[in-house]
């Protein structure tokens, strides 16, 4: 007789083995209450920026009607940005981390509230949007160092590729339904309403912020200043690993970054009503790595899986340009996206098991140019070609162009592909501190 019931498929274990090992890795939410705090503030912060960053450009236009007008705001932010973020990383290195991050995020949402305000007059005027503007970027400026340098402070060493997968996970999630749910609010509320909430998130990360213990600077922590911001430009120039994150992260930037040119490229493929998720493709793709990140917790060379996901995404970005169907070019979109994913991880894996705490903040204001840099001048690039030789072919020849000049970039820089955090001797010597610092702390 034939059993009504069969037994589960022999193989059913590995498949709970293989979810077990994709899954986010939650051991630093589990194991530390300043991340727990750190992660929560971030993403309620992240959301409501997305409220400002959708509200401002669309004010901008109902105010000028003007495309150069709205344009302009991206070139206003970039010189703050690159000027306050080195000095950022000086004052991260030489001050208590938290209360860095705390004053700032309290800077930026006093700012949201002029937004406010302004939106609130009777006829709300343009200049002071283009101010907060300029005086938002330079606060996340101060404010990104220290951010980005706090995470190693407050985690195990081993868990450091886990929290920085968590970390993408709700900046992935904020980039899905962020401009969404702004988009959403603006239409039904209007922009003072955007703000508003915006500023409320502010209120909300403040409050978790403030429930963290002080992180302060090590002992005999250099004072800001130039010179010490001209220590960690050296530091990170005697790196030639170090040096082969920046310029891989730059070079895909640089070719590879069509955003700006994706109204262009809907119109091109017919497809004018799938501009909106080609603008949300590539986030998509990586949240979906972020969600199935727990494999990137076993992986040691770091080197390798940057340059493999930068060739990836350049390589995702070529296809994208070729294809001609709407559905394949989000597709590739998609693709391009989570291999970023994969290769922000790797970078800063790197950057926070291999750098020395005391040159931990100025390092990441040298990142913060590399990943600012790079996306405003690939839309430059973008743009140019798209005028010589069309819009699918700035795109394809783009990514075509990043794939060649990444394998460049790993030829030259052997030591990248070479880095592995189990040999590497400035990872061993960072462990050891951070095994130290935990053990005089315990």
């Amino acid at each position: 007789m034939i059993p009504l019931v069969t037994s589960r498929p022999p193989d059913q274990p590995r498949w709970r083995a293989l979810a077990h090992k994709i899954r986010p890795d939650l051991a630093p939410w589990r194991s530390s209450r300043d991340f727990r705090l750190l992660w929560s503030s971030g993403c309620v912060s992240a959301f409501g920026s997305f409220l400002t960053y959708v509200a401002v450009p669309l004010q901008i236009k109902e105010l000028t009607g003007s495309s150069l007008a709205v344009g302009l705001v991206g070139a206003v932010e970039l010189l703050p940005l690159i000027v306050f973020g080195l000095w950022g990383g000086a004052l991260a290195d030489a001050l208590d981390r938290r209360k860095l991050v705390l004053c700032s995020e309290a800077g930026l949402g006093l700012l949201s509230g002029l937004l406010l305000l302004n939106a609130l007059l009777p006829t709300p005027v343009l200049w002071p949007i283009y101010l907060v503007a300029g005086l938002v970027a330079a606060v996340d400026g101060l404010q990104r160092p220290a951010l980005d340098s706090l995470t190693p402070r407050i985690v195990a060493h081993d868990q450091l590729t886990a929290a920085f997968a968590l970390n993408s996970l709700y900046r992935n999630a904020a980039s899905v339904a962020g401009p969404a749910l702004a988009g959403v609010i603006v239409a039904v509320a209007g922009v003072q309403t955007a703000y508003a909430l915006d500023v409320a998130t502010f209120a909300v990360s403040l409050l978790l912020l403030a429930r963290m213990r002080a992180v302060p600077p090590p002992t005999g922590a250099e004072k800001p200043s130039l010179r010490a911001i001209a220590t960690g430009v050296k530091y990170a120039w005697s790196r030639p690993d170090l040096l082969g994150t920046y310029a891989v992260d730059t070079c895909a930037m640089l070719f590879a970054y069509p955003v700006a040119i994706f109204p262009f490229l809907a119109g091109d493929l017919h497809a004018d009503w799938a501009l909106g998720l080609m603008y949300a493709a590539t986030a998509v793709g990586a949240l979906a790595v972020s969600v199935t990140s727990g494999w990137t917790s076993h992986v040691h060379r770091h080197g390798r899986m940057l340059v493999f996901s930068a060739l990836g995404w350049g390589a995702a970005m070529a296809v994208a340009g070729l294809v001609g169907d709407i559905w394949l070019v989000l597709f590739f979109l998609a693709v391009a996206g989570g291999a970023d994913q994969i290769s922000g991880v790797a970078r800063s894996t790197i950057w926070n098991q291999s750098i020395p705490d005391e040159l931990r903040g100025r390092l990441a204001g040298v990142e913060l140019l590399s990943y600012s840099v790079g996306p405003h001048l690939g839309q430059v690039r973008a743009g140019g070609m798209a005028g010589l030789i069309g819009v699918r072919g700035s795109v394809w020849a783009g990514g075509l162009a990043c794939v060649v000049g990444v394998l460049g970039l790993a030829a030259a820089l052997p030591k990248l592909l070479a880095y592995d955090d189990r040999t590497d001797p400035h990872a061993a010597a960072v462990r050891a501190e951070h095994e130290a610092t935990a053990a005089l702390a315990a």
